[in-house]
């Protein structure tokens, strides 16, 4: 039994009701059950976000959801409240959504049949991201921002990837050249790169599948960010994959299909991107597995590294 599940059960009129954990990665998400079905409930990390930037995750997730994206729908408390703080711990409710991870479906399909699904995501991205365009934020709304301070500053959001305690030298030297590199193009080119609210995590665990309808999860990591910073977090995790190439041109072409992006600074947020990931590890470093995970992180943020200083 979850003690604070028990206490914010009520609040949303669930008392009684059944529940039982899903996940327990950056948040912990219970399903709990309904007499119209499964609702998840999140309890999140202590810490890692404001009560201000919780309500204005959810405030965006429900303008996105009525803009015709299927994204889980913000539930409001018996009290008309999208969040509540029970036992110090920052709670909320959003409707359940089925489905699998775009990663089961893509190993079920063959070629062609994956590179349509990366089209119809690269779809959904581009449209995201008009919806969000459309859309007025409140006054209060605040979020992160995968700018270029929180990408490479002293204090990037996921850490300082350039001091990873297991980076070889050989590899330390050459994540502070990509920094210093990175910098300096962001610097010139920031101004005309699109920029605004992106989701900043849409790996294949975030984008579910039902039947064939896309559906995006999790915008916990949401902020205002570069838009090419979105399509490289959707990519870089397939570029080990045979059909890459493939892959690349479907999801930047369905994204074309909807809305205009220049393609011209993919090398570089691919390499920042993978660098971040190098960062994020740091913080998780002494969890069963890691050693193996950042040896992979590293491997794959110093191919990108290389390319793009290539």
């Amino acid at each position: 039994m979850n003690e604070i599940v028990e206490q914010a059960l009520p609040l949303w009129g669930l008392s009684g009701s059944d529940y039982h954990l899903i996940a327990a990665r950056e948040n912990e998400v219970f399903r709990v059950a309904t007499a119209q079905g499964g609702v998840a409930m999140r309890l999140h990390r202590k810490g890692y976000r404001t009560d201000q930037e919780l309500r204005s995750e959810l405030a965006w997730m429900t303008a996105v959801e009525k803009g015709g994206i299927n994204v889980p729908a913000p539930i409001p408390s018996a009290s008309g409240e999208m969040l509540h703080v029970v036992g110090g711990v920052q709670a909320d409710v959003l409707t359940w959504l089925n489905g699998v991870s775009v990663m089961k479906r893509f190993e079920t399909l063959d070629e062609k049949g994956r590179a349509e699904l990366f089209h119809e995501v690269g779809r959904q991205l581009a449209g995201l991201h008009n919806i969000i365009d459309a859309w007025i934020p409140p006054a209060w709304f605040t979020r992160c921002a995968w700018d270029r301070d929180g990408l490479l500053g002293d204090a990037p959001l996921w850490g300082r990837f350039w001091e990873n305690p297991l980076l070889e030298d050989e590899d330390r030297q050459l994540f502070v050249e990509m920094r210093r590199a990175a910098t300096a193009d962001l610097q010139c080119l920031e101004s005309s790169l699109d920029y605004g609210l992106i989701h900043a995590d849409l790996v294949s665990e975030n984008v579910m599948i039902d039947e064939n309808r896309i559906q995006l999860i999790d915008f916990d990591d949401g902020g205002f960010g570069f838009r090419m910073f979105e399509i490289a977090t959707a990519l870089v995790k397939y570029r080990n994959e045979r059909d890459f190439p493939a892959l690349k041109v479907a999801l930047t072409k369905g994204y074309q299909s909807v809305r205009p992006i220049d393609l011209a600074q993919l090398d570089l947020f691919m390499a920042i991107r993978a660098a971040t990931y190098v960062g994020w590890n740091i913080e998780r470093i002494n969890e069963d597995g890691a050693e193996k995970r950042n040896a992979r992180l590293i491997t794959d943020a110093r191919d990108l590294a290389r390319a793009y200083l290539g």
